[in-house]
C-alpha cells in the first residue's frame, strides 16, 4: 500500500500505524510491490519508519500519510501528516 510522492517538501508515504508506545513517536508499516529484475515476479516488501507525533493522537490500526523531513532524532526523519480514514 505505498504511495510514493515527491514534492518540494520531501518524500510522502502512505502506511498503517503499528506501534504507539513511545511518546510523541508511532511506527508506520510501509509496504510496496516490486517486480524482481531477472525473473518478472512481483513481491512484497514491508519497512518500518518511526514518525513524530506531536499529540499522540494516532493509535494502532489508523492509515497515515507521513511526510519526510529534517532529522528529529537519531531514528525520527518523518511526520505524521493526516489520518487516511
Amino acid at each position: 500500500m505505498k504511495k510514493e510522492i515527491t514534492t518540494n517538501k520531501g518524500v510522502i508515504l502512505q502506511g498503517v500505524v503499528v506501534g504507539d508506545k513511545m511518546d510523541k513517536t508511532v511506527v508506520v508499516s510501509v509496504s510496496r510491490f516490486v517486480k524482481h529484475p531477472k525473473y518478472g515476479k512481483y513481491y512484497k516488501i514491508n519497512k518500518k519508519y518511526k514518525a513524530h507525533d506531536e499529540e499522540n493522537k494516532f493509535k494502532m490500526g489508523d492509515k497515515v500519510e507521513i511526510i519526510e523531513t529534517r532529522p528529529i532524532s537519531k531514528d525520527k526523519r518523518f511526520k505524521v501528516v493526516t489520518n487516511l480514514q
